[in-house]
């Protein structure tokens, strides 16, 4: 089978941060969006990044990137002053048996086998995607969503840090054309880099939502006012009741807890509850751990606007980010890599 470029609008819409991580031994390209970005576009979905990069060697690395995994970059501005988006990440161990979702700012994540995965990330301020320009983001949206809007928006909390991209992203979801598209928020919060302001605003947007045990333990505590100091138990039961509380109060469609080498829980507005709490973690061999829920969130969404099954969108998902542990970096060299993961999935029963 082979993965061909598509030559109609991009009907997904992926807002936020590009950067460089610069880990001790060699730069990675990432940030989460860009992530998501790139693997929808190597499974040959139509995404449209929205971000922003420095003239800098940063940027053209990034630009790069985008033409090897045949990603637009029409909507990626160019910043004549800031610097392309840089993280300085700092590392330890890891554990070789059991897949761990990991992530840019992901820290002390505990494996079955008790080692520990330790990412430390430092994200530099003031970068160039911290001035996504509203007026040129718009010009973008006129030229291919004037008929029809995206059928979704991706965005995070990141990219939400300074007033000028945070401003950009309001002027698009609250756009006319884009009304109708559905919201996804992949909340990855960062140590002091979102407000809960802007955590509370992000969930009143979203239609769907993803975040890990501990994003959806500070939401229950901070941003859920009728459950506030509520304890959270990681079972069945405790999690069902912590994302029926967030529903409530956000009035979402669905949430997706990801729960580490556990996998994930699902719940959606239509009482459809799904998890991977009673299945023993896939055993392998652990390369990198960063990227994996970014490898989720693209598959989950891959499989929505694909019309799959629930059961079969949330298996996938899981089962890719498990694999692409198994690789360095977030996104794999290989196109083939992509290729093979399709074939899978199709061969998935419906």
């Amino acid at each position: 089978m082979t993965i061909t470029q598509h030559i109609k609008n991009p009907n997904i819409l992926v807002y936020g941060e590009t950067l460089i991580d610069e880990f001790p031994q060699q730069n990675v390209i990432g940030g989460a969006p860009f992530n998501v970005a790139r693997t929808l576009s190597l499974f040959g979905a139509r995404p449209l990044m929205v971000s922003r990069i420095g003239q800098d060697q940063n940027g053209t690395a990034i630009l790069a990137e985008c033409a090897r995994t045949g990603l637009s970059a029409e909507g990626i501005q160019i910043d004549a002053q800031h610097t392309s988006g840089r993280v300085v990440v700092e590392l330890a161990s890891a554990s070789n048996t059991d897949c761990i979702e990991g992530g840019e700012g992901t820290e002390g994540i505990e494996g079955i086998e008790g080692t520990t995965t330790t990412h430390r990330f430092h994200i530099l301020g003031d970068q160039a995607y911290d001035y996504i320009d509203a007026q040129l983001v718009t010009t973008l949206m006129e030229k291919y969503y004037q008929d029809a809007p995206p059928d979704l928006i991706y965005f995070g909390s990141l990219i939400q840090r300074n007033e000028t991209s945070q401003a950009s992203l309001m002027a698009l979801l609250e756009a006319d054309i884009t009304e109708g598209a559905s919201k996804f928020l992949d909340l990855n919060l960062r140590d002091g880099q979102a407000s809960l302001e802007t955590i509370i605003s992000s969930l009143n947007y979203c239609d769907m939502v993803k975040l890990n045990e501990d994003e959806l333990a500070y939401v229950i505590q901070h941003a859920c006012p009728a459950v506030a100091g509520t304890a959270i138990k990681d079972d069945e039961v405790g999690l069902r009741l912590a994302c029926e509380a967030v529903m409530a109060e956000y009035y979402m469609q669905a949430i997706i807890v990801t729960l580490g080498a556990r996998g994930y829980f699902y719940l959606d507005a239509n009482g459809i509850c799904l998890h991977s709490l009673d299945q023993s973690p896939a055993a392998i061999e652990i390369v990198d751990t960063v990227g994996a829920g970014d490898a989720f969130a693209a598959v989950f969404i891959y499989g929505w606007q694909s019309n799959w099954p629930i059961e079969k969108t949330l298996t996938a998902a899981h089962r890719f980010a498990t694999t692409i542990c198994g690789v360095r970096g977030a996104v794999a060299e290989s196109k083939t890599f992509y290729q093979d993961a399709l074939q899978a999935f199709e061969q998935m029963p419906v």
